[in-house]
């Protein structure tokens, strides 16, 4: 019975009191992605397995050992997607997105699933916004996806994020770095793990992403990549950074991001924190020039990113970021007796299609219990009706916070002092907060 009442493990529950932070971290990375040209799209929650097996890769970890697949009534193998880029390229490739204008840009928000263990930052079920840009070889299009997401952190206030860049080539000259890997993993095979004596025969640029103690630090003195790449590649990596310069995007160049799967290309990227633990990594990207043609399309190239929203809350915890509060309840209408009741219901259904968060009696309270709970809920207003107030035709209404009292027309000038009261609120409070900004808060 326990069960019924306790969310998986790897999973939790939003609620109110802190949804109002998703949604502005959704609505600013939306938004944000849109003035860059990005449309937002939606993918099914699962796809065919097969998709992910091809897209990921299944001799990674991901496929072998994190994803949630099953057999479904219809015996087909099915899977919570484990990220979202394979999902946003498929329905790109299903409904003919490739053959409008160039470059396709989409963004999206979606809940991603992996079987690990869960951690502060990591769950089970856990949540990404992602764009994908598809069309563009230019590395004109790597500095713009970069420069969106750097440009979400800023609105977003974020401090202390480092970013990471590096260049992995070309199939061809990636095939060089490849052999130089295995000669040097060759040596020390031994001391490798079992997982890794696996990714020396088939991939041995994911030994650079082992987990393992030793194996991380064998790999520390490994080749990198940089001294492997073509010209071609090396003068797309140059163009990269030359735009990020001019667009005042600060990056280090790290020659130990990789990514391990074959159809990743040049730019690799990652924005870092340090102030989060274990799980540092809240946004990363790069270009996938192959994975178009790796799911059945035609050559097409392609890059992207996605950012952990989880990782981002927690970010912005810990720097105690302040966020936008959920907006307060503006009147509440308490009553007393049937026929009040009616007329707070009247009113209150007025107000709300006139764009006013009004709240009025559901429970039967007496009206002691109504002001209480108007005063719970952080209401900023109230207002009393009973028998005398329907008869004349007036009432008062009360400011919570100072306590001043304004007797109104129930039926006439009501909207106009919530509208008022409204305004002054908002330009005291407006006030307040330029009385504590200096002249450098202004011009930034």
């Amino acid at each position: 019975m326990a069960l019924l009442t306790k969310a998986p493990r790897g999973t939790q529950d939003i609620l109110t009191k802190d949804s109002y932070k998703w949604k502005f971290i959704e609505t600013v990375a939306l938004e944000t992605s849109a003035l860059f040209g990005f449309k937002e799209i939606r993918t099914p929650t699962f796809e065919h397995t097969e998709l992910f097996c091809r897209s990921v890769g299944d001799t990674t970890d991901v496929v072998q050992k994190e994803m949630y697949t099953f057999t479904d009534k219809g015996d087909r193998s099915i899977t919570l997607k484990p990220e979202g880029t394979a999902g946003a390229v498929r329905a790109a490739l299903e409904n003919g997105l490739l053959n409008d204008a160039l470059p396709l840009k989409v963004s999206y928000l979606t809940s991603c699933f992996r079987y690990e263990k869960p951690q502060a930052g990591r769950l089970r079920e856990f949540h990404q916004f992602g764009v994908e840009m598809l069309g563009s070889q230019s590395p004109a299009a790597d500095a713009e996806v970069i420069g969106l997401a750097n440009e979400i952190f800023k609105v977003l206030q974020l401090k202390n994020l480092t970013l990471e860049i590096n260049s992995i080539g070309c199939p061809e000259c990636r095939a060089k770095y490849h052999t130089a890997l295995k000669e040097y993993f060759e040596i020390k095979k031994s001391e490798l793990c079992e997982t890794c004596l696996g990714r020396l025969q088939t991939n041995p640029m994911r030994i650079l992403d082992c987990k393992s103690a030793v194996c991380s630090a064998i790999a520390k003195e490994a080749p990198i990549v940089l001294d492997y790449i073509c010209e071609e590649c090396s003068e797309h990596f140059d163009g990269v950074k030359k735009r990020l310069d001019l667009m005042g995007v600060e990056y280090t160049v790290n020659p130990r991001i990789v990514r391990g799967l074959d159809y990743y290309t040049k730019t690799v990227f990652e924005f870092i924190s340090n102030e989060i633990g274990a799980q540092g990594t809240v946004c990363g990207g790069g270009r996938y020039d192959g994975l178009v043609e790796h799911l059945g399309g035609q050559k097409t190239p392609g890059l992207g990113f996605a950012m952990g929203l989880e990782r981002l809350l927690l970010l912005m915890a810990n720097q105690g970021t302040e966020l936008p509060k959920p907006r307060d309840c503006e009147l509440y209408i308490a009553s007393i007796g049937e026929q009040a009741s009616l007329k707070a219901s009247e009113l209150t259904a007025k107000l709300r299609s006139e764009g006013f968060f009004i709240e009025c009696d559901t429970m039967g309270r007496s009206v002691k219990a109504q002001m209480k709970y108007a005063d719970k809920i952080g209401a900023k207003m109230s207002m009393v009706l009973g028998d005398s107030e329907i008869e004349s035709g007036k009432a008062n209404i009360k400011d919570m916070e100072s306590g001043e009292i304004k007797q109104i027309d129930l039926d006439g000038d009501l909207m106009d002092v919530l509208y008022e009261t409204g305004l002054e609120r908002a330009t005291k409070e407006l006030e307040q907060k330029m009385g504590d900004m200096d002249l450098s808060d202004l011009l930034n």
